[in-house]
């Protein structure tokens, strides 16, 4: 047995070795997921036969760091897209069908609008429920690596809110200034993005009963971390605010050199 134990530290040493350095190479969070799936199915088996897998579980926490920044730049991906392909227009409503899908997909309440006879439109454009799923889906996302780890229910939702923040603080935020800072944007889809912020940062507040309904977690308990998502979509309020000042001062300065110009000059 004392031999049999000696082999294991030692294959043990070597496969966290093998394994650390192979799924540092891995950027496909699903390929991640596998090797997580496989390495707790082989530390779960050798512990079934009594031999000690601390190792495997502690490096799969550091794997856990490596996923979460492949989910980031993957979601990255996703968010340009759908930022690059809206319209920045308010979303029509020809039915109650399209009404019912939309509040299906984002948490929007408004009694005046439910008054309004059909056809309507929601204040904001597609890009806010699209946005909106995408978060629930990255949240969903972080949830799988937990599954299986023997992780406590606080363990596993500071995991998701760490992660979550880094998706709104980093990867949307920055999609999001990319947007307002383009050469071509107009003032009408500036507005637009004021309104879409406006909204989402409504909507943190029911990410936040997301993730504490998966969780079972209190968002009001000691140890739980805050979303900062609201600090996200202020900032690019504000900046899409200060590009519409700096806009129409560039339109008024260029409408003042207009008006000096001699036209009556042969």
């Amino acid at each position: 047995r004392a031999y049999i134990e000696q082999l294991w530290d030692m294959a043990l040493s070597k496969t966290t070795a093998a394994l650390r350095t192979h799924s540092s190479y891995c950027s496909d969070p699903s390929l991640v997921l596998d090797l997580k799936n496989l390495i707790v199915l082989f530390a779960d088996t050798l512990q079934g036969y009594g031999f000690p897998v601390n190792q495997l579980f502690e490096m799969l926490l550091e794997i856990q760091d490596q996923y979460s920044e492949t989910l980031l730049k993957k979601w990255a991906g996703v968010f340009r897209n759908i930022l690059d392909s809206d319209n920045y227009s308010p979303i029509p409503v020809p039915d109650e069908e399209v009404y019912k899908k939309i509040v299906g997909q984002f948490p929007f309440q408004d009694a005046e609008l439910e008054k309004q006879p059909f056809p309507k439109k929601f204040p904001f454009s597609e890009f806010v429920p699209k946005v909106y799923s995408q978060i629930k889906e990255f949240i969903y996302a972080c949830l799988k690596f937990s599954e299986d780890l023997h992780l406590s229910s606080t363990e596993v939702d500071d995991m998701i809110r760490k992660s979550t923040n880094l998706l709104l603080t980093r990867t949307l935020s920055n999609c999001l200034q990319n947007v307002i800072k383009r050469k071509n944007v107009g003032l009408t889809e500036l507005v637009q993005i004021i309104i879409n912020t406006t909204h989402l940062e409504k909507s943190c507040r029911f990410l936040e009963e997301f993730i504490t309904n998966i969780t079972n977690v209190l968002p009001d308990t000691v140890h739980t971390t805050k979303l900062y998502g609201t600090t996200t979509f202020k900032d690019a309020r504000h900046a899409a605010e200060e590009e519409i000042y700096t806009n129409l001062n560039q339109k008024i300065d260029q409408f003042l050199q207009l008006a000096d110009y001699d036209w009556l000059a042969p």
